[in-house]
């Protein structure tokens, strides 16, 4: 199993951290059309029950919220990934469809508010640990170009940093090609509701990715 550890300068402004990590063989495909049906089913019950102006109220986003601007981050220039798929249900836009793998973790999101990180395990060097994003440090998000980490949390490897909760990055994206995944979903401060997400991640990937050797593991101050 993956262990991920914490930096002193992140435990400082997050005391009450939580990271669910989820280790799964996968097997990727372009799209699940049985996996659609119930993101689209999802969507419709969100866009009915939930007003936009309540997504930043969530326990969830509420807590990252406020984790962001502790490590310096301004979370409406910067949005949180969970905090910016909801805002896009909630417009009738729908999700990005990716890959089976990648849309079941933005289910997951969805559906809980957590930002979960998704990365190609085989594209990580080394022990991984998480902290915060220094001035002029290299990262390339996923779709976005070269993003500004700086008073972001980040997960960095012996590489350097390669996901937050804004955006993953480029160098650890999941493609067709990726066969061991992991997943982290964050919980900036203790939330109940953080086993469930992780159960609901770990039956999706059984379901819709063929996931096998499945591994989960709770990491928290």
């Amino acid at each position: 199993m993956i262990n991920i550890s914490i930096d002193d300068s992140l435990r400082q402004v997050c005391p009450a951290i939580q990271l669910a990590c989820i280790y799964s063989e996968v097997t990727v495909h372009a799209q699940n059309q049985a996996l659609w049906q119930l993101i689209d089913q999802t969507c419709d019950e969100l866009a009915a029950q939930m007003k936009t102006e309540e997504i930043r109220h969530l326990p969830a986003i509420a807590a990252a919220r406020q984790a962001y601007k502790a490590c310096g981050k301004d979370p409406a220039r910067y949005r949180l990934s969970a905090e910016a798929l909801l805002r896009r249900v909630l417009s009738g836009k729908g999700l990005y469809r990716i890959n089976n793998v990648v849309d079941l973790l933005n289910l997951v999101s969805i559906r809980t508010g957590f930002s979960i990180g998704g990365y190609d395990a085989d594209r990580i060097s080394g022990a991984i640990r998480m902290g915060i994003g220094q001035a002029g440090e290299p990262y390339e998000g996923l779709g976005r170009g070269v993003l500004n980490i700086e008073g972001m949390p980040v997960f960095r490897d012996d590489i350097g940093a390669f996901g937050s909760s804004t955006s993953d990055s480029e160098r650890s994206g999941v493609t067709e090609q990726t066969k061991r995944f992991l997943m982290v979903l964050v919980a900036y401060k203790k939330n109940e509701q953080l086993q469930e997400a992780t159960e609901m991640a770990k039956s999706l990937l059984a379901d819709f990715a063929e996931g096998k050797a499945i591994e989960n593991s709770l990491i928290q101050l």
